[in-house]
């Protein structure tokens, strides 16, 4: 059974990121299963830290962005919306080029908060980081959003 609001197509899913941080870090969203969302990032010079390596920040915000947008796609988007309260990221391995890839599974998925775990590999499935991602469920009505 799906974790998912609805059915989704990742075609419609890749346009939430037009023109925002994900589209500037060239993140792009390549699959949706029954319960995990999956995206790839190029690794090129405006992803790498001063040594040449894969940024951490970049690594991390992949996992914010993938994570942020499953837990989206679990509520009722009339009633709800969810928001980034926490997240860890534990950097394993270098990367200095090529395609990463990463994947959010949910751990836990709550009224209140939803967990979700954000594993990114490299072209060779190595692990190259590990995020733990907590999310606020929030009611749309208790909270103005700006336009």
């Amino acid at each position: 059974m799906s974790i998912w609001f609805k059915e989704y197509h990742i075609e419609d899913l890749q346009k939430l990121i037009t023109n925002t941080l994900a589209e500037a870090l060239g993140i792009e969203l390549t699959e949706i299963t029954v319960d995990s969302l999956k995206c790839s990032m190029e690794v090129v010079q405006k992803t790498k830290q001063s040594m040449g390596i894969l940024h951490g920040g970049a690594s991390a915000a992949l996992c914010e962005t993938l994570g942020s947008i499953a837990s989206n796609l679990i509520v009722d988007p009339e009633k709800f919306f969810c928001l980034g309260l926490d997240i860890n990221a534990s950097h394993i391995r270098p990367v200095t080029g090529g395609f990463i890839f990463a994947e959010a599974k949910p751990v836990h998925l709550g009224k209140k908060t939803h967990i979700w775990r954000i594993d990114i590999t490299n072209e060779d499935h190595k692990m190259v980081c590990t995020s733990r991602l907590t999310m606020s469920v929030m009611a749309r009505d208790q909270v103005r959003l700006p336009k």
